[in-house]
């Protein structure tokens, strides 16, 4: 309709525009003639009507577009509706026929609940009518128990009480017999076959224990290729063997025997040190005490991560997991400390090995058995427990660190300071007695020794302002390390003194101890 009046106005205007150039042409001053001016008036009718017809066509056909789009929006939409309609009355339908099924269901549950309620109900009669029998029976028995008590007691002139008095009279004494019978029996045969049965075990756990001879000097061989480094180890005027021995605490011989330089000293990880040192030193070529005091120090750091290496090695070779790190540590510590001359890591390998054994004879856990062999001594490579004794001192350690209660109590038990509670302690004990007891495993004299050289190094310690102290030469002499800064000259002769006379009257030792005291003044300073 909008089109349409669109046309309209398109027309008049058009009329309008003629007629207007219809008359500006008459009056024209050119001589145009009206009939020129007509013929053109027409044309431009013409041209406006055909315009006109085109622009209604346009708009016309604009119009049906604009039609069919709406009228197919139209039906889509009313599509849709209709679907979403059919949707909604099919899931009516399912949830009316869904609600239909659930009523019937219900019914028949209900039906079926009924059914069993009378059921239960009857059951109930039934049971309560045996019940009622039941009690009638069991009064009737009580009845005739009694009646046959009585009967019981006027033949045998006896009441109740009295005859199971005298019953258990003879039962007790006849019981009493038997067992004293018995008892007598198993310990006779314990006593012929316990000594016998013990010795058998013991005799077959070491026989299927290899043991190796553990003991350790206190003297190491460093082995070179020719005896002209031997010139280089010494230095001008010894001072690289003094760097050696002040930094390692370790003497070092160098005398004729041919390629060989002997370390001499009580402690294996010194020893080991100063052994390692020397063969980088030689490896490397330069040797001097500035390089010495370096290489001594990283071997130091060294031997610390092989301690741990050696532990967790030996854990695993001897099958036992789950200890603590720190006790794998302590654990790697004793392959560097001996006990009466007898390697402390090797002696605990075998008296494991023998525990286990034995446990396996008796039936025992064999696993807590090793494991207890295995860290029994721990106590004695444990540091700032040097009061405490070893066993007890183990026994603390592996509290701390989470061992079982039987462990702790085999460490703690195996030389009797407390009271054992397990059959593995007195294992322990027993294996302990027999790894040391071996020919040749033990020397006596060496752990007093050693025990000597210890307190020599305390002793010294004991004063203010040492910083280290070594006891070299078996013992007789002791070189003391001062902090240059804090002690003067004079009075390093004055601990030089004063060590001398508490060896004197605390200590016994044969023959004379010399005591350096070594006062050593350092200038450094770095070219940047």
């Amino acid at each position: 309709m909008v089109y349409v009046l669109v046309a309209i106005v398109c027309i008049a205007v058009g009329a309008g525009l003629g007629f207007f150039l219809f008359k500006s042409f008459q009056k024209k001053a050119d001589g145009t003639t009206i009939s020129e001016a007509e013929e053109k008036a027409k044309f431009i009718v013409k041209e406006a009507n055909l315009k006109q017809e085109s622009i209604k066509k346009e708009k016309i056909f604009e119009a049906k577009e604009k039609y069919m789009q709406l009228k197919q929006e139209f039906e889509s939409s009313t599509a849709k509706t209709r679907q979403e309609i059919e949707n909604e009355k099919k899931s009516f339908v399912e949830e009316r026929k869904s609600f239909a099924d659930e009523k019937n269901e219900i019914l028949k549950a209900s039906k079926e609940a009924e059914r069993k309620v009378a059921e239960a109900e009857s059951m109930k009669e039934v049971l309560t009518a045996q019940i009622e029998i039941t009690k009638k029976k069991q009064k009737e028995v009580a009845d005739l128990t009694i009646e046959v008590a009585s009967k019981l007691e006027k033949v045998a002139n006896l009441t109740k009480n009295e005859a199971v008095e005298q019953l258990l009279t003879v039962m007790k004494s006849e019981a009493e017999s038997r067992a004293i019978s018995v008892i007598k029996s198993i310990e006779d045969d314990a006593k012929l076959t316990a000594t016998k049965r013990a010795k058998k075990i013991i005799i077959e756990t070491v026989q299927r224990t290899a043991a190796e001879s553990a003991i350790e000097n206190c003297v190491s061989i460093f082995n070179i290729e020719s005896d002209d480094i031997k010139g280089k180890i010494i230095g001008r005027e010894g001072r690289n063997i003094r760097a050696l021995e002040a930094a390692t605490g370790i003497e070092v011989i160098v005398d004729d025997t041919p390629e060989a330089i002997i370390i001499s000293g009580f402690d294996p990880v010194r020893r080991e040190v100063a052994r390692l040192s020397l063969h980088r030193l030689v490896q490397d070529g330069r040797i001097h005490p500035a390089r010495i005091e370096e290489v001594v120090a990283k071997t130091f750091k060294e031997i610390n991560e092989e301690i741990m290496e050696i532990g967790e090695r030996t854990c695993i070779d001897m099958n036992v997991h789950g200890l603590n790190p720190e006790l794998v540590k302590l654990i790697g510590r004793m392959r560097f400390r001996s006990s009466y001359g007898q390697n402390l890591l090797q002696h605990s390998r075998e008296v494991a090995n023998l525990c286990a054994t034995m446990a396996a004879e008796l039936g025992l856990n064999v696993k807590q058995a090793k494991r207890a062999g295995l860290l029994h001594d721990i106590g004695k490579v444990a540091e700032g427990m040097e009061e405490t004794p070893h066993a007890l001192a183990g026994m603390e350690l592996a509290k701390k660190y989470g061992e079982s209660e039987v462990v702790c109590n085999a460490i703690g038990a195996h030389h009797d300071e407390i009271e054992m509670t397990s059959m593995i302690s007195p294992i322990v004990q027993a294996c302990d007695a027999i790894s040391g007891s071996r020919p040749g495993a033990r020397r006596e004299v060496m752990e007093s020794y050693i025990q000597r050289l210890k307190d020599l190094e305390a002793t010294a310690m004991s004063f203010d302002g040492v910083l280290k102290c070594y006891a070299i030469q078996a013992g007789r002499e002791l070189r003391v390390m001062v902090d240059a800064e804090n002690i003067s000259d004079h009075r390093a002769s004055e601990i030089s003194f004063d060590i001398s006379k508490k060896i004197e009257s605390e200590m016994q030792y044969p023959g004379q101890i010399k005591v350096t005291v070594i006062r050593e003044t350092r200038a450094v300073s770095y070219a940047k």
